[in-house]
């Protein structure tokens, strides 16, 4: 069977390099992606769900094939409304695995129909995570290396200390 669309969730907070490149390479290999943004309240997430789609929206532009929408449900509930039955997540080391395992155990526990395929990121951002980045701007350093450079420029305007051009 050929799945035409795939869903890539996560909280995106802020949306790096790491995603983007996962993002990207999804596209090869579906026809469409929705880049599903979740609310995650009890993850306290630094940026509004409406600012972390924007940004999302912001780096994806000359992606055709990337749709970005946000939910606040299962994922699995989030994934039977859009007709999908295919899950992207990252692994960047040893340490998601586990973690990821686990989610994606459970939500075909939900929904056994739920596939979950599994990206490593480049070698050039396997070290990225948002949490990294959000770290990093606490301490006014810079990320541009980090976060897709249209990101850097709308952190920027948002006031925040990027990198020094």
């Amino acid at each position: 069977m050929r799945y035409k669309t795939a869903i890539y969730p996560g909280t995106f907070d802020p949306i790096t390099n790491g995603h983007l490149d996962i993002m990207q390479r999804a596209t090869l290999i579906f026809d469409k992606v929705i880049v599903a943004v979740a609310q995650s309240a009890d993850k306290s997430p630094q940026f509004s769900l409406q600012e972390r789609k924007e940004m999302i929206e912001i780096a994806t532009k000359d992606l055709q094939k990337i749709a970005v929408e946000s939910f606040d449900t299962l994922l699995a509930d989030f994934a039977q409304k859009k007709h999908v039955s295919v899950l992207i997540r990252g692994l960047r080391a040893v340490s998601d695995f586990e973690y990821e395992l686990q989610i994606g155990y459970a939500n075909a526990s939900l929904d056994p129909n739920l596939e979950t395929i599994y990206f490593m990121p480049s070698l050039k951002n396997a070290f990225i995570s948002s949490s990294v980045v959000r770290s990093i701007l606490a301490h006014n350093g810079k990320i541009c290396h980090l976060v897709p450079r249209k990101i850097c420029d709308y952190l920027q305007q948002k006031g925040y200390y990027v990198c020094d051009t």
